[in-house]
């Protein structure tokens, strides 16, 4: 897909409102909070990779990462009041089932333009210890040369917790971003292989990522999939 080929870009200005509305609901709904904010580039194109562990995930990251950003969001959740609201603050709906290239062009174009972008790896909520991540981000950053951010998100959801669960009020949820890197391409090799190796490279470092920002913040990783996800 080329990127003339997906839908325009939202309106910018929605997505700034939106943020600026959701993060004092979130801080005052719990004690929420972001460590090395810093470590985000404040400029040019940036993917920000973050674990998924619960629904308040992507409002969270959303609202308090401390640069302005549209994500990739599963598109059976854009329906009702809440696919309207997702659409009006420029978020991307994601067809998982078939590889959504529509998505992605979506997705480069933002990063062209030098936004950032955010993406969950693992595609839906689980354990959020990146046993297994899809290739999107990798692919994404490969095409566009965009810095990529791991963010590890905890406290949203812990074992036992359904899906939809939302975390008990005033409990601590943090966003740690960790240490920016750049994907530089393999010369010499197919694609295929180019893009697998990206792709170990980006989980491996975001589950790293995870895993140490769940000991130093003493929040762990629930051990489950949500049990309303299992079938």
């Amino acid at each position: 897909m080329t990127p003339s080929e997906a839908p325009p870009p939202p309106a910018e200005w929605r997505s700034v409102w939106f943020r600026r509305a959701a993060r004092p609901i979130l801080k005052g709904l719990y004690d929420a909070q972001l460590h090395h904010g810093e470590r985000m580039p404040s400029s040019g194109p940036v993917i920000a990779v973050i674990n998924h562990i619960g629904f308040l995930d992507g409002p969270f990251a959303f609202g308090c990462l401390p640069r302005p950003g549209h994500f990739l969001v599963l598109d059976k959740t854009f329906s009702g009041w809440m696919g309207n609201l997702l659409t009006w603050s420029g978020q991307i709906p994601l067809d998982q089932s078939h590889g959504d290239r529509r998505a992605l062009g979506h997705g480069l174009q933002i990063l062209r333009r030098g936004g950032m972008l955010g993406i969950f790896p693992e595609g839906g909520r689980g354990r959020g210890d990146l046993a297994e991540a899809g290739k999107g981000a990798a692919w994404l950053a490969l095409q566009s040369r965009s810095t990529v951010v791991p963010v590890a998100c905890l406290g949203t959801r812990f074992t036992g917790d359904l899906a939809a669960s939302w975390p008990r009020l005033r409990s601590r949820i943090v966003l740690d971003v960790g240490e920016p890197f750049t994907i530089d391409p393999i010369a010499g090799v197919p694609g295929r292989v180019r893009l697998e190796r990206a792709s170990d490279e980006v989980r491996t470092r975001l589950a790293g990522h995870v895993a140490e920002s769940s000991d130093r913040h003493g929040i762990p990783l629930p051990t489950d999939m949500p049990p309303d996800l299992i079938t």
